[in-house]
C-alpha cells in the first residue's frame, strides 16, 4: 500500500531565509530602520507571514498600525523572492526515491502563491500530489487541520509528516501523525526536547527512515486488528 509523506517547506525542503531576509530588510530600510541579520530572519520564520511581520515590528519598535501596510508590501514581493532560495542537499534525489513508492505533499504556513512559485522555480512542483499553504484554510499550523486536509487530498495509506520546527512537531502531535524531524532547519529547541519518531540531518537517509516508520505503523495496525478480532 502506498503511504503519504507530507513535508513542511521553509527550513525543511528549502532554505528560503536569505530571500525572506531580503524582503524584510527592504521594508525596514524604506522606513529608515536597521536591517535584520540572517539568523534573526530564520528565527522569525515558521508561523506564517503575519507572524513574521509581527515579530519584525517588535524587533524594530514599530507600532501595530504598521502591521497591515508592512504585511501587504511583504506579500507583494513574496511571489518573486526566489533568487537566493535553494533546496537542501539531497532533497531532489530523496523526493525522487520516495515518489517511487509513496504519495508526496506539502503543508506549509507560507502563503500558497509564493509556495507554488518557489516550487515551480526550483522545478520541484511536479512531484507533489497536494500543496496547502498558510492561507489555504482559515487556520494555520500548529492547528492540525491544514495537515489533515493535505492528507485527505492524497488518498488512504500510512501517514508521515516531515518538518524542521517546533510548530511542525506540535502540528504532527495534534494530528496524531508520526513526525520525522529534519535537524538542519530553523528550529530553536534542542532535538531531544521535540517529540519525533525519527530525526535526520542528511536527506539521503530519509527514504529508509520513512520505510522504517511506516513499517512500525503497519505493525501497530496489525496488532490493533488482531486484538479486535480475538
Amino acid at each position: 500500500m502506498k503511504g503519504n509523506v507530507v513535508f513542511d517547506l521553509d527550513g525543511t525542503l528549502i532554505d528560503s531565509a536569505p530571500d525572506i531576509q531580503g524582503i524584510a530588510n527592504r521594508l525596514l530600510l524604506a522606513r529608515g530602520l536597521e536591517p535584520i541579520d540572517l539568523a534573526t530572519a530564520r528565527g522569525f520564520i515558521g508561523q506564517g507571514a503575519p507572524s513574521f511581520i509581527t515579530q519584525l515590528r517588535h524587533a524594530r519598535g514599530l507600532p501595530e498600525s504598521e502591521q497591515p501596510p508592512l504585511l501587504e508590501e511583504f506579500l507583494a514581493s513574496y511571489d518573486h523572492a526566489v533568487a537566493m532560495t535553494h533546496p537542501y542537499p539531497g532533497v531532489r534525489a530523496a523526493l525522487a526515491r520516495l515518489a517511487e513508492t509513496d504519495r508526496l505533499g506539502v503543508c506549509t504556513n507560507k502563503p500558497l502563491r509564493p509556495s507554488l512559485a518557489v516550487l515551480r522555480h526550483l522545478k520541484l512542483d511536479g512531484v507533489f500530489a497536494a500543496v496547502l499553504g498558510g492561507d489555504s484554510l482559515p487556520v494555520r499550523k500548529p492547528d492540525p487541520r491544514p495537515l489533515l486536509a493535505t492528507f485527505a487530498q492524497m488518498g488512504t495509506g500510512p501517514e508521515i509528516y516531515v518538518g524542521d520546527s517546533e510548530t511542525d512537531a506540535e502540528t504532527a502531535q495534534r494530528a496524531e501523525v508520526p513526525f520525522v524531524l529534519f535537524t538542519r532547519g530553523y528550529r530553536k529547541t534542542p532535538v531531544a526536547d521535540l517529540p519525533h519518531a525519527a530525526a535526520f540531518d542528511d536527506f539521503s537517509d530519509l527514504p529508509e527512515i520513512v520505510n522504517e516508520v511506516m513499517g512500525r505503523q503497519a505493525e501497530r495496525a496489525a496488532v490493533v486488528r488482531g486484538s479486535c478480532c480475538n
